[in-house]
């Protein structure tokens, strides 16, 4: 009887052992084959799954809270120091300055209720594979629209140790390429280690129709990605050398774009931050989305969503896209005989909700205000993620800088030191802050038209 139940037992463990295997056969086959995809559902037997659970359930408290408590119009400190600590059955989570980043998404348009909607779904995250050299883990919300990525402590000190200059730059340049962070969190699972990730807004969505990713450094070593075969559906994000003879074509908004990643980048050579990257995509315009400065009802439409300067995240009472105009303000017009400015509309022509801005050579004031009130009046596509989107005469352009975390430290002074010796005569990305600013604004600046 004792031999039997002995047998049994083994029996048992052994159909474990063997289900176990299956399940670790099945998924280390479907990630190799998810791999060349770069992006797929996690799933119950995926290994992020119970994370990515519990990500989801404590995001949902953690807007629910941002929901009944409503972030003050003027941010102090304190909201800039808050951490809020909600239990959960197995873990804890932590939400770093809350009402700070409230206030941003709010400044960008979006409800609490839609965030919570797309990042607290039923429907699984996807993991995206990347070919970043970092050790994060990267995963999207079922509809592309947001991107989780867990970050190392020094990455999330140097975020919120910076948060109210990075808040200050949105304020003066809402139409900044610098990535949307949008939440800073961290989950205590006990007897492990704690987790942190942030929240931020997907620079390629929607992606329905991209052509072609590309992660731009402005240097040449290891900047080579193979390309996905011809016809195939498998993601690549390509980069520098894959671009070379490529042009990033803009026509008139091609001004703006040079002026404003030379804005973005010397914010973060202030910042003494290097090897960040220019993301870049394009898909082409369909016949219907070109030349819509010349439709009227379109350019009304555009316009409110073009930046007021007085909108602010840091001062958002009122949830709004950037420069949602006012009603009192006056009409405006974009003048094709005037570059692009827009300018006064005859009495009658336009809606009173549409705000005046002048040309640059008529703004008045001095020039770092004309530089921001001209940088921040591009009429924007008519997208939930507008910020990040340039049409050019033919294509429509989704641009963005990512991974603003690396300092210039000792570390990295001496693998510069190091890369120069192997590798002489070669541009590559572990240089000085000023050198990688300047070379980037040459970088865009050569390969646009």
């Amino acid at each position: 009887m004792e031999m039997s139940a002995a047998a049994s037992s083994l029996g048992t463990s052994s159909r474990r052992q063997h289900s176990s295997t299956v399940k670790r056969r099945r998924w280390g086959g479907l990630r190799q084959q998810w791999k060349l995809l770069g992006l797929f559902e996690i799933d119950q037997q995926h290994e992020f799954y119970n994370l990515t659970c519990m990500m989801k359930e404590g995001l949902a408290a953690a807007i629910q809270n941002t929901i009944d408590n409503a972030p003050p119009n003027e941010l102090s400190d304190d909201e800039f120091r808050l951490e809020v600590s909600q239990s959960h059955k197995d873990f804890t989570m932590e939400t770093f300055a809350g009402p700070v980043f409230a206030s941003l998404r709010s400044s960008l348009g979006m409800t609490e209720q839609e965030y919570q909607q797309s990042l607290c779904s039923e429907n699984s995250y996807l993991q995206f594979i990347s070919n970043s050299k970092s050790k994060a883990d990267f995963f999207l919300t079922n509809d592309k629209r947001f991107f989780l990525k867990t970050q190392n402590k020094r990455e999330i000190r140097f975020l919120l140790a910076n948060l109210k200059i990075y808040m200050e730059h949105l304020r003066k340049y809402p139409h900044s390429l610098l990535v949307k962070f949008l939440g800073v969190h961290r989950i205590k699972i006990p007897h492990r280690r704690k987790k942190y990730f942030i929240v931020m807004q997907s620079v390629f969505y929607p992606d329905d129709r991209l052509n072609a990713r590309y992660d731009i450094k402005g240097c040449e070593v290891s900047r080579w990605t193979e390309p996905a075969p011809e016809g195939s559906q498998i993601i690549v994000v390509l980069k520098d050398l894959n671009f070379e003879g490529q042009y990033i074509t803009l026509d008139r908004q091609r001004p703006w774009l040079l002026r404003q990643v030379e804005i973005d980048t010397h914010f973060l050579r202030r910042l003494n931050v290097l090897d960040y990257s220019l993301l870049l995509a394009h898909q082409p315009l369909h016949r219907d989305e070109r030349n819509q400065s010349l439709s009227f009802a379109s350019l009304i439409m555009r316009t409110k969503k073009s930046v007021n300067p007085g909108s602010s995240p840091i001062h958002a009472g009122v949830a709004a896209v950037p420069g949602a105009v006012p009603e009192d303000d006056f009409t405006l017009l974009l003048s094709e005989t005037h570059g692009g400015c827009l300018t006064q509309a005859q009495a009658g022509d336009v809606p009173r909700d549409v705000a005046l801005q002048r040309c640059p050579e008529n703004a008045g004031g001095d020039s770092e205000a004309a530089d921001f009130r001209a940088q921040n009046r591009r009429l924007l596509p008519n997208l939930k993620n507008p910020l990040h989107v340039i049409d050019g005469p033919d294509q429509r352009y989704f641009v963005g800088i990512i991974d603003i975390f690396t300092v210039y430290s000792f570390k990295k002074r001496l693998e510069h030191l190091w890369k120069r010796l192997r590798h002489p005569g070669r541009t590559f990305s572990t240089v000085s802050p000023q050198t990688y600013c300047l070379r980037l604004c040459q970088w865009v600046q050569d390969h646009t038209k």
